[in-house]
């Protein structure tokens, strides 16, 4: 018989004992660093060598922008464009091309972009390949990897693996057109260009916590447990943040965090609207979490980095 605490914890009293515990580590409060000043919202980054590759949503003429650092701290943003034709599928509207992910697949590189659909008038998601993380990217498969159009189509894929299988996570995007928004986990083949198996929802919106919205999954696994965090809210208002979630097994229960990760208020208004996360390991072998934030006018959001720990299996932010 597993025995039974006479006075169990509520989640809000755990996540605030993990911070108290945090503090006590000399984490100190959350102050995170601008790295690129500039548009850059919606970041995924990917080391390959010794160099760190970060892609953005549209911006500067771009449909996915690009930058390189050896640091995570000093960036170099490129002149040109990675994925300069979109797929067949799309429209060409550069300025509904959103949230890039990349990854290395060991024979190439995989790039999944949100653009809108010609067939369905959805956001939907797309591949293309490239044999270098400097693109050219080309668009691969005559209509888009991802769009479930019943569902408002689909947006902000990332990506995780685990036992030789890759998985695309990514948000249906119901906002769009009032139904739920839910975070999907589906597998893909190792290339990433064709799913192997149906989706499975992880979590979805709370209206009243959420705003209403979660989108830009990110997936780790850390002391055994997985860590989903997520976007909330309107990404053009202060109340836009970061949540997480946590499960004992890959495709859940996740069960959310009774406090958000980041908001304007916890980065002291410093960073307003944070969000569009992921999440690497810098190269002292620590966690940094990589986001999207602006100050004073939301159209700009730049790119900001700040150290991430974990303290009682919840992730905690500290000054960069």
């Amino acid at each position: 018989m597993r025995p039974v605490s006479p006075h169990p914890l509520k989640p809000r009293t755990l996540r605030r004992l993990a911070v108290a515990a945090a503090l006590c580590l000399g984490l100190g409060p959350a102050v995170a660093a601008p790295v690129l000043d500039r548009e850059f919202a919606d970041p995924d980054v990917v080391k390959v060598g010794g160099t760190y590759h970060a892609y953005a949503t549209n911006g500067d003429g771009k449909n996915v922008q690009h930058a390189t650092s050896r640091d995570l701290k000093r960036w170099r943003p490129d002149s040109g464009d990675v994925l300069p034709v979109l797929g067949g599928w799309a429209a060409p509207r550069r300025d509904l091309v959103w949230a890039p992910e990349v990854y290395d697949s060991g024979d190439g590189f995989t790039l999944y972009y949100t653009a809108h659909d010609r067939a369905s008038d959805r956001q939907c998601i797309g591949v293309a390949r490239s044999a270098s993380p400097n693109g050219p990217f080309r668009p691969v498969g005559d209509g888009p990897l991802v769009c479930p159009a019943a569902e408002g189509g689909a947006i902000d894929a990332s990506t995780y693996t685990e036992g030789g299988q890759r998985y695309l996570l990514w948000k249906n995007d119901g906002n769009c057109c009032g139904t739920d928004t839910w975070l999907h986990l589906q597998p893909v083949s190792w290339d990433g260009t064709r799913t192997t198996g149906d989706p499975v929802r992880l979590i979805r919106q709370d209206p009243a916590g959420d705003g209403g919205v979660v989108e830009a999954p990110t997936l780790v696994k850390r002391a055994g447990r997985y860590v989903l965090f997520y976007s909330a809210g309107d990404y053009s208002g202060d109340q836009y943040r970061t949540g997480y979630a946590l499960a004992p097994a890959l495709t859940g229960p996740y069960t959310k965090a009774a406090e958000p990760l980041m908001t304007t208020e916890s980065l002291s208004g410093a960073v307003r609207g944070p969000g569009g996360q992921d999440v690497v390991t810098g190269p002292d072998g620590r966690d940094r979490i990589l986001f999207h934030g602006w100050r004073d006018d939301p159209r700009r959001r730049v790119m900001y980095a700040a150290d991430l720990e974990f303290a009682n299996g919840h992730p905690v932010v500290r000054g960069a």
